[in-house]
């Protein structure tokens, strides 16, 4: 593969321009910093109104993939100074979006962001990978299994360190490991209703690692 010198790999540039305008927050304000991938950038989108009434940052990208994450991490959460961040990242990794990776190295990137939170004082909250029984842009790759593995992974690392883990996976998963057709725009995005669904439980979870 030969490497473009000006290739922003991370995508640095996509909120550099939104850190530099986000104003430091006072003591008493709990921002809270969204990282991950298309799941939390579309959540943004269709419904922005849960993101500005609770002082939520969404800082997701489309496609991204845990080793993507963990390059922007400093300039996308550390220097937004939060009181919490809720990490929701893999299942684009499963897909292969930047090569061959196995479920222990993506568990790990999780955990490294995870570590590096945890160090500059910012609780977190780590999400569940949501079901998907397959990848329309990666159709030869079967993710339930490796979903399966992952969470255990995450929930497993949380429950250790004193994170709070975010089981979406539990309440949105069907009867063949996918996601319920009510919540998805597909098999892997979630629709109005499925963010509808999630917004108590990301709230709930944000309070408990807060307060």
């Amino acid at each position: 593969m030969k490497l473009i010198p000006n290739d922003d790999w991370a995508n640095f540039k996509r909120y550099r321009k939104a850190n530099k305008e986000l104003k430091t927050p006072s003591e008493k304000e709990n921002r809270v910093v969204f990282m991950g991938n298309s799941i939390t950038d579309k959540w943004v989108m269709f419904h922005p109104e849960f993101f500005l009434e609770n002082n939520f940052v969404g800082r997701g990208i489309s496609g991204q993939t845990t080793s993507q994450m963990l390059l922007r991490f400093k300039q996308d959460v550390i220097n937004l100074q939060p009181k919490a961040v809720v990490i929701h990242a893999g299942t684009n990794d499963i897909a292969g979006n930047t090569g061959p990776i196995s479920v222990e190295q993506i568990a790990e990137n999780i955990f490294s962001m995870a570590e590096l939170a945890n160090a500059h004082n910012i609780k977190v909250v780590l999400a569940s990978v949501l079901p998907a029984s397959s990848y329309s842009w990666s159709p030869s790759i079967n993710p339930i299994e490796k979903i399966s593995q992952l969470n255990s992974l995450i929930k497993e690392y949380a429950e250790k360190n004193n994170h709070v883990y975010l089981d979406y996976y539990s309440a949105m998963v069907n009867s063949d490991k996918g996601l319920k057709k009510e919540l998805g725009r597909d098999t892997v995005h979630p629709n109005i209703d499925g963010y509808y669904m999630m917004e108590p439980m990301v709230k709930e979870a944000i309070d408990k690692a807060i307060y």
